[in-house]
């Protein structure tokens, strides 16, 4: 009937509020770690990321089987394709190997290559200093320096949550930038966590 409103019993209101959490952990739990392929080919971080050691790419030509190679890039950053010989891939966005790809197939090889590079891993972080277990681990797009330190099983006891510093990996210099527990991360990136004076 219209305008007739039931409240519901203490009861229903415990079921609702833990149907609410099942469904609010269940959705957190997927969604926390299990990074998809089309996960990491939507992140922001594809457009301007420049191909480093480490990274696992995917080349796909549409309708040309052959022309299809999945690697993961050597310290070399050579790519060696099909008909076009060894690339030079480290250094470049995606769309610029695209592009590189594309150019050197159109005309003698195909009229219009629909060429496609995907990222399917990036090359890893490493967390050292002051966690339970330093070490490289596999990179994730929206990681930051508090899931860092999860991955790692935690800070230690000395660990100094204010003195925590990143070499960005694709910093030439190599120089410490302080960072926060909220600082987002990038693949090869050096976090090291410092020691706090008691």
């Amino acid at each position: 009937m219209m305008g007739y409103t039931r409240t519901p019993g203490p009861g229903a209101c415990r079921r609702a509020l833990s149907l609410l959490c099942s469904l609010s952990l269940a959705v957190a739990g997927a969604g926390t770690w299990a990074i998809s392929d089309s996960a990491i080919a939507e992140s922001p971080l594809v457009d301007n990321y420049r191909l480093g050691s480490g990274d696992k790419i995917l080349i796909n030509v549409y309708g040309e089987d052959d022309l299809t190679v999945e690697t993961q890039l050597s310290d070399s950053g050579m790519v060696n394709y099909p008909f076009l010989g060894e690339l030079k891939v480290t250094g470049m966005t995606v769309a610029e190997l695209e592009t590189t790809i594309h150019e050197g197939l159109k005309g003698d090889y195909l009229v219009t290559p629909n060429v496609h590079v995907s990222i399917m891993e990036y090359r890893p972080f490493y967390i050292h200093g002051e966690v339970e277990r330093p070490g490289g681990y596999a990179y994730q797009p929206g990681l930051t320096v508090s899931k860092a330190a999860a991955l790692a099983e935690g800070f230690t006891e000395r660990a100094s949550e204010s003195k925590i510093f990143v070499v960005r990996g694709d910093d030439p210099s190599k120089t410490p930038e302080k960072i926060t527990l909220n600082t987002e991360l990038r693949p090869g990136d050096v976090v090291t966590v410092e020691q706090r004076f008691f």
